[in-house]
């Protein structure tokens, strides 16, 4: 791919070794949510090292949650706050509104050198892009441009990739189509769940950026445009996507668990009742059946077997016979509605969970 030097002025570079009496970069940081927080905590300690003032955090308004819907701060607001940095949440930085207006020029009183942002959660206008003087750098969860979009580790999950990664990009008007600067890149475990996947590519997140950091002007120089007909657009989850279709094959499902832990969830319903699968075993292709897609063919010990639907593609040995069964899923752990979490083996014990009982999508 071609490279592209971006036309920043790098006069203030991180670089300038030979010059000690070079100043700090002023940056401002914009994040909201847990994974925003830890590359902004490993900035923060690292700030000498990198030769870096953060002056500001930027982050989304407190929002009500919980039973009770009190005004909960993001997890980015309380780094912030447990480190006495300045905190601005604006709702928008739109020209066409005061409020906006506002937004842009208590940006511009910070005087920053460079913007980084992570997930954050606002759109930044060209205005505000071209505000810092090396502009903004984003930190994406995906080895751009495969996945852009609000839910990269996810998308990459249920897309059943091998590996994602991190991205460090020259943010632009466009939805995540800036110059890359730096990626990094990270394999898909087999048992990877949403979670284990946010946390690993949440550190990862704050190694790359401070490794980009540690020499601004070289990366901003050597900058890659990305390849746009390698783009999918990573779509924000939405709770009806954790509903199993258990017409699906099986490793689809199982897939569908993993990227949804621990939200939105993966569940499905017995007798009207709605039971989330919290686990499942990754596929087994010898443990087969005939069963109806969504049947409970067996309580196990280790595992609850249930029947989903066959695959795209049939194997070719014994094709007569294999066209009659399709690959079993096998839950290890789930949760009836009011209940704790059990395992096959606590399930095993008890009547709640049998045989041939038939697992179905909500009745409408």
């Amino acid at each position: 791919m071609t490279t592209i030097a971006p036309t920043f002025d790098t006069s203030n570079s991180l670089t300038d070794h030979d010059n000690p009496t070079t100043n700090r970069l002023r940056v401002v940081f914009a994040g909201t949510p847990e994974f925003a927080a830890i590359c902004l905590e490993a900035l923060i300690r690292q700030q000498d090292a990198l030769n870096i003032d953060i002056v500001a955090v930027y982050t989304q308004p407190d929002r009500k949650a919980g039973r009770g819907q009190k005004l909960s701060a993001s997890a980015v607001k309380e780094v912030a706050l447990a480190n006495d940095i300045a905190v601005e949440q604006p709702v928008t930085f739109k020209k066409s509104s005061t409020e906006g207006m506002a937004a842009r020029q208590t940006l511009r009183t910070y005087q920053p050198d460079l913007m980084i942002v992570a997930a954050y959660g606002l759109i930044l206008p060209i205005g505000v892009l071209t505000t810092p003087t090396h502009g903004c750098l984003n930190i994406h969860a995906s080895l751009l441009p495969r996945w852009r979009g609000a839910a990269p580790i996810h998308r990459a999950l249920l897309a059943g990739d091998d590996e994602t990664g991190i991205t460090i990009m020259q943010m632009d008007k466009g939805l995540d189509t800036g110059y890359m600067l730096y990626k990094v890149s990270a394999s898909i475990e087999p048992d990877e769940t949403a979670a284990s996947l946010h946390d690993k590519m949440a550190a990862l997140g704050a190694t790359a950026i401070s490794t980009v950091l540690k020499d601004l002007a070289h990366y901003q120089a050597q900058a890659i445009v990305q390849d746009g007909s390698q783009a999918n657009y990573a779509e924000k989850l939405v709770k009806t996507e954790g509903e199993i279709d258990w017409t699906q094959p099986a490793a689809a499902i199982e897939r569908q668990i993993r990227g949804l832990t621990p939200w939105p969830g993966a569940y499905t319903f017995l007798e009207g009742q709605r039971v989330k699968i919290l686990a499942a075993l990754p596929i087994n292709t010898t443990q087969k059946t005939d069963k109806p897609a969504g049947t409970v063919v067996s309580v196990g010990r280790k595992a609850i077997l249930v029947a989903c639907g066959q695959e795209a593609e049939q194997p070719n040995d014994n094709a007569a016979h294999d066209a009659q069964l399709s690959n079993t899923l096998a839950i290890t752990k789930l949760q009836f509605a009011g209940g704790k979490p059990m395992t096959a083996e606590q399930l095993c014990h008890g009547n709640q969970l049998n045989d041939g009982d038939q697992f179905t999508t909500e009745s409408k």
